[in-house]
């Protein structure tokens, strides 16, 4: 039996995949890894009874508003759909790169004709011509040294960075907007109490007014009576400018005109009651924080990179062939159609750069050495965030019990003083002082129930508010295209799985 030689492209093909086998394994990236304790240090014994740690957390504090705009705000806030857009760009990006493994295929075609118009014996020498060529070139570079594969897998590093950055935006934002309505609400209280207070002053400043009339009290009670009043007046522009610049700022989180109002003033709201959050151990931040766990998959794709510029060194395989067919027609002589081929395979090894190479390691391992530091400090200053968080709500929940009693007892003592003035039994003086105690009474208690809620709202943004990001099964924990999906719905209506 009669065997047939070895065409050139088998040839190249044989050898590509001979090399190929030989390459070196793809770069894979390690999890970095930091100390941290066992627990946190300000977490009382009771709080891991029942966690209340979950996506939808705003719905615990019982605010059918607050729910409203939150879940509104996840729908239409600008800095969520950036964050969405530049998801896209990285999985763009990391397509870009996985491309690179792959040969690339193109049509080439040209047409050309060239008629010189000298005499016929001439033509014999100088032939007029027309070429009808059409074929396919085929380019790839051979990944022996694995560059490519760390750049694919650093780019999916970034991509997964950039769908943590969507879940982080969007905690930012519904913190944000807690944060901003509790602010708003306080400055609501507030701005009735100082108003019912000025009120009540300025009916003491009347009764005075009447007193000096009759002669039974003096020109200094009158202009004490009404200082007061004035005092509390001059409270009032301040509370409604802190009501007016929380409305704009929760209509720039919800994506609406700021010159229109948001929401509407609640007489009857009631602040929520604090409930228990397990805050669970240090160690679960990697885990629940988004913003954790972009910064973990940037150091991977540092560190990948850092891979492919150690590939440089390496030898680099090209493989490029040509393949095709050409009509030719010489004067009135028309060659019939040819195929043409031409296959070549090149080798490129560095020799000397004059340590261009060695610079661009030393850029990148400083770049992945930089990626690691912060993601260190992002894991020290999250727990630094959950402790102190910790530490004010347990401080607040104390402060606002003394609080209450105080405010209480300063409220039965204005009764009692109301009464005994009316009866010219103590003095204008010791009535103002009463009022005013109570006044600083009902402030420092409605700011004690507004930094108590917002402890809760910033322990939640510390603990990650519920993330939980999804399985990963490739090396250096790369999140792929359906592992981590976000929809490209319109703006009114974009969410995450």
């Amino acid at each position: 039996m009669k065997t047939s030689p070895l065409t050139p492209a088998a040839v190249a093909a044989l050898s590509v995949l001979i090399l190929a086998g030989c390459s070196t394994p793809a770069p894979q990236a390690h999890s970095p890894s930091v100390a941290l304790a066992v627990s946190f240090s300000n977490e009382q014994p009771s709080a891991s009874v029942r966690s209340y740690l979950d996506e939808g957390w705003w719905d615990g504090f019982g605010d059918a508003t607050l729910t409203q705009l939150v879940n509104e705000a996840l729908s239409a806030n600008h800095d969520v759909a950036i964050a969405l857009q530049r998801v896209g760009q990285a999985r763009a990006g990391a397509d870009a790169q996985a491309s690179r493994l792959w040969p690339t295929l193109s049509l080439q075609a040209a047409a050309s004709r060239s008629q010189s118009g000298v005499p016929e014996p001439v033509k014999q020498g100088m032939p007029d011509t027309r070429a009808l060529r059409a074929g396919l070139d085929l380019a790839w570079e051979i990944d022996l040294a694995g560059g490519v594969r760390a750049a694919r897998d650093a780019a999916r590093a970034d991509a997964a960075a950039a769908a943590a950055g969507v879940h982080g935006a969007r905690l930012l934002v519904a913190s944000e907007v807690g944060r901003q309505y509790f602010i708003l609400r306080s400055a609501e209280e507030r701005l009735r109490t100082v108003q019912t207070l000025a009120a009540t002053q300025r009916q003491t400043s009347a009764l005075v007014e009447s007193r000096v009339r009759e002669g039974l009290s003096s020109a200094f009670d009158l202009d004490r009576a009404r200082a007061e009043a004035d005092a509390l007046d001059a409270q009032i522009p301040a509370l409604r400018m802190l009501v007016g610049t929380t409305q704009t700022q929760l209509a720039v989180l919800l994506g609406r005109n700021p010159s229109a109002p948001v929401v509407t003033t609640d007489k009857a709201f009631v602040w929520p009651v604090p409930r228990a959050i397990a805050a669970g151990q240090p160690s679960d931040l990697l885990r629940r924080r988004p913003d954790l766990a972009a910064a973990e998959a940037r150091v991977g794709a540092e560190a990948l990179r850092s891979a492919e510029a150690r590939a440089q060194w390496w030898p680099k395989l090209f493989l490029s062939a040509l393949v095709g067919r050409q009509d030719l027609r010489l004067n009135a002589l028309d060659l019939a159609p040819v195929h043409f081929s031409n296959v070549a395979l090149a080798l490129a090894a560095p020799i000397f750069n004059a340590g261009r190479i060695e610079a661009g390691i030393q850029v990148q391992s400083a770049r992945a050495e930089e990626a690691l530091l912060a993601w260190q400090k992002a894991v020290l200053v999250a727990v630094q965030e959950v402790e102190n968080s910790l530490l004010v709500r347990t401080q607040e929940a104390e402060r606002g019990a003394a609080l209450a009693l105080t405010a209480e007892h300063r409220r039965r003592s204005l009764q009692r003083a109301e009464s005994l003035q009316r009866e010219g039994q103590i003095d204008l003086l010791v009535l103002l002082d009463v009022q005013r105690s109570v006044l600083a009474s009902e402030l420092a208690l409605s700011d004690s129930r507004l930094q108590q809620a917002l402890a809760d709202v910033q322990l939640y943004k510390a603990l990650g508010g519920g993330y939980a990001p999804a399985p990963t099964s490739e090396p250096g924990r790369v999140l792929s295209r359906d592992q981590n999906r976000i929809s490209q719905t319109p703006l009114a209506s974009r969410t995450l799985p």
